[in-house]
């Protein structure tokens, strides 16, 4: 990475959900360059609700507006030219400002919706809802991370342990590299009470039980997008 790191954030409080999906059942919603990554010839679709705290510019302090919110992001994982990394559907957040700044010129699918995060002692409830009703996606989930660190396995590492973003607002397709130590993973008793994201897959993908990892904290880097060379 040739060029300095240009923002930082703190993720807290993020639940990684897993389901094997078909690869064909994506790739109609995939940019054509990008192939679709298996794992053992499976795809894995992900819905991940996460806070996002301290969002700074480098040589920055955290924005006093924009510095946290809860965000809401579903994704599959990709392959450029032998890198493996992230393709998004959507990313939903409760910040108007983040939102406005992230989706403009259709870098990034973000959308704005109403959310709530509630603790009570160790049990989470995260609940998030689009603010057009015209949508209608809404997600609602109470999670209890255990106690104790995973030993990641090499399916765990291979869904979470990913650096890299592709996105192509328009006829472009452009790669944003990220920064962070390993993922801290730990097992999580999640209970998804309502989950209509996602209307363009096929009805019933989310019908089993999801794959469920938690973490407390990563630290984050993002370096400037490049535009890849088709």
């Amino acid at each position: 990475m040739k060029k300095p790191w240009i923002m930082a954030q703190t993720w807290r409080d993020l639940v990684f959900l897993h389901w094997p999906i078909a690869p064909d059942a994506l790739r109609p919603f995939v940019p054509a360059e990008l192939e679709i990554d298996l794992f053992e010839g499976r795809a894995w679709f992900g819905v991940v609700p996460f806070i996002a705290d301290h969002t700074r510019l480098r040589f920055s302090l955290p924005f006093p507006i924009v510095g946290s919110y809860r965000e809401l992001n579903v994704r599959t994982y990709v392959k450029y030219k032998g890198r493996s990394g992230v393709y998004f559907f959507s990313l939903d957040a409760d910040s108007l400002l983040a939102v406005k700044a992230a989706s403009a010129g259709g870098f990034l699918p973000y959308r704005y919706a109403g959310m709530k995060v509630v603790k009570k002692d160790r049990r989470y409830v995260f609940t998030s809802r689009l603010a057009k009703p015209a949508i209608g996606e809404s997600f609602r989930m109470g999670f209890t991370p255990s106690a104790g660190i995973l030993e990641s396995s090499e399916l765990e590492r291979w869904l979470t342990e990913r650096y890299c973003l592709w996105t192509k607002p328009k006829s472009a397709l452009y790669r944003v590299d990220i920064v962070h130590a390993p993922w801290q993973l730990q097992k999580v008793h999640a209970e998804i009470a309502e989950n209509s994201l996602a209307a363009f897959l096929p009805v019933g993908w989310n019908a089993e039980e999801p794959l469920a990892h938690f973490s407390a904290l990563q630290k984050t880097r993002f370096y400037p997008p490049v535009k890849e060379t088709i």
